[in-house]
């Protein structure tokens, strides 16, 4: 398979643009930057090649192909890139490219993570708590959640504090919880959004936990807004039942806002 089906510029038209002309390249139209792009990656840059797999993937710029994605991943994660082994970890779990194998992706999450990658060790950690192509282990599931929270990685901060909230593999404390869903939330995570929303309510700040809620369906999937929706509605606190009017007028706006 070639895995450069379209035209590049040479080494020394690259190396004459150098990296910051580079940088400027890719930040312009996918179409223009592809041929600057595939030569970075044909000469052993890294990123260039794991970025290459992604914008095949997602069809940016070029036909999306799953196939030269897994195999440009699988080349730049040999070579020892921390993010691309986490998506060639990403191709084998979801059959990307290549045909599914659960223990091919834990064994990729497990090197990106143990490279320093944050959403490796999010992969990993789900991986072991799923015991999905690994043995399911809690205990070091949560150690990798936390390494990646410690990262700042928002759904692994969410995660952790719904860990210490239910008492998994630690101790319970509300303290501890809150605080981790206040970040996941201020990172951007919709979950944590809800969650600290959902703390916030009950712990008798009503202005904090309306604001938070509202922001919900802003980067939620549709599947997340109507499971709220349902659980606000039905919660047996008052205090989270009132913030169901928030919840579902900041939906339809949401709706109504997407073109």
């Amino acid at each position: 398979m070639d895995l450069l089906p379209f035209p590049i510029v040479s080494q020394g038209e690259l190396d004459h643009l150098g990296p910051v002309g580079l940088r400027d390249k890719l930040a312009g139209p996918p179409h223009a930057a592809l041929a600057w792009l595939g030569a970075a990656a044909a000469g052993g840059t890294l990123a260039a090649q794991a970025l290459l797999g992604q914008w095949f993937l997602e069809g940016r710029g070029v036909a999306r192909d799953e196939a030269r994605a897994f195999a440009w991943f699988k080349h730049a994660a040999h070579a020892g890139h921390a993010g691309a082994a986490n998506l060639a970890g990403r191709c084998y779990e979801n059959g990307w490219g290549t045909a599914a194998d659960k223990t091919a992706a834990a064994h990729w999450y497990t090197v990106a993570a143990e490279r320093g990658s944050d959403w490796g060790m999010y992969n990993l950690a789900t991986s072991l708590a799923l015991g999905r192509g690994l043995v399911t282990d809690r205990t070091a599931a949560f150690a990798w959640f936390r390494k990646a929270a410690d990262l700042g990685h928002a759904k692994s901060l969410n995660i952790v504090g719904g860990f210490y909230e239910d008492g998994w593999e630690v101790s319970a404390d509300a303290r501890i919880a809150a605080d981790y869903y206040r970040r996941a939330a201020e990172a951007g995570d919709f979950r944590g959004q809800f969650n600290y929303a959902r703390v916030l309510s009950l712990a008798g700040d009503r202005a904090g936990a309306a604001a938070w809620i509202a922001r919900v369906p802003g980067t939620a999937t549709a599947a997340f807004i109507e499971k709220m929706l349902e659980y606000l509605r039905l919660a047996p606190q008052p205090e989270l039942r009132r913030l169901h009017g928030v919840a579902q007028t900041a939906a339809m706006i949401y709706r109504n806002a997407m073109p």
